[in-house]
C-alpha cells in the first residue's frame, strides 16, 4: 500500500477528514472522555447537549484540523471561531462564544496525546501530530481516488451496454420497416 507522498489536510475535503480523524481519536483509545461529557452544552447559546455519542471526538478532530490550518491559536481564537447564534425569541440575535472550559479540556487532551504542543503565541500542531494528521489525510485521498477509478470504470461499462442497445435497437428498426 503505497501513500501519495505529499498530501497533507489542506489537499483533500475538511468534512471527510474530521469525520476520519475523528475515528481514529476513537479507535486510538488514548483521550481521556470526561465523566459530563453526555450532558454538556458547548455553548451558553445551545438548548441542548449534542445528539452524537462522538460529537467530542468529532470536536477534538475539528479543533486538530484548525490549529493545523491556522497555528498558533489559544483558547479564544477557537470560542470564537465555534460560537454561533443566540436565539432569543423576538428579539434580535446575538453572536455567542463558546464554551472555553470545553475547547481548553479538549486542548489539554490533545497535549497529552502529543497532538499539539504550546507555543508562546497559543497552541501549534507537533511534528508527530503532523505526520499523524498527514497520514490520515493521505489515506482519505488514497480512498478517493480508488472511488474515482471505480466511477471511471463503471461509467465506461455503462457507455458500451448503450452503444450496443443503440446498435440493435437500429437493426431492429431496420427489420420493422421491411
Amino acid at each position: 500500500m503505497t501513500e501519495p507522498s505529499g498530501t497533507t489536510v489542506k489537499d483533500v475535503p475538511a468534512q471527510a477528514f474530521i469525520e476520519k480523524y475523528a475515528q481514529h481519536l476513537k479507535r486510538q483509545g488514548k483521550m481521556e472522555i470526561p465523566k459530563w461529557v453526555d450532558v454538556v452544552k458547548t455553548g451558553t447559546q445551545k438548548e441542548l447537549a449534542p445528539y452524537s455519542p462522538d460529537w467530542y471526538y468529532i470536536r477534538a478532530a475539528s479543533i486538530a484540523r484548525r490549529i493545523y490550518m491556522r497555528p498558533h491559536a489559544g483558547v479564544g481564537a477557537l470560542c470564537k471561531w465555534y460560537g454561533s447564534r443566540e436565539r432569543r425569541g423576538v428579539k434580535t440575535e446575538h453572536y455567542h462564544k463558546a464554551a472555553s472550559g470545553l475547547i481548553r479540556h479538549i486542548l489539554i487532551q490533545l497535549e497529552l496525546i502529543k497532538v499539539l504542543e504550546k507555543d508562546g503565541k497559543g497552541r501549534i500542531i507537533s511534528r508527530i501530530g503532523q505526520q499523524d494528521l498527514d497520514r490520515i489525510a493521505g489515506q482519505l485521498k488514497e480512498e478517493e481516488v480508488e472511488e474515482d477509478e471505480d466511477e471511471d470504470d463503471d461509467d465506461d461499462d455503462d457507455d458500451d451496454d448503450d452503444e450496443s442497445e443503440e446498435e440493435s435497437e437500429e437493426e431492429s428498426s431496420d427489420e420493422d420497416s421491411d
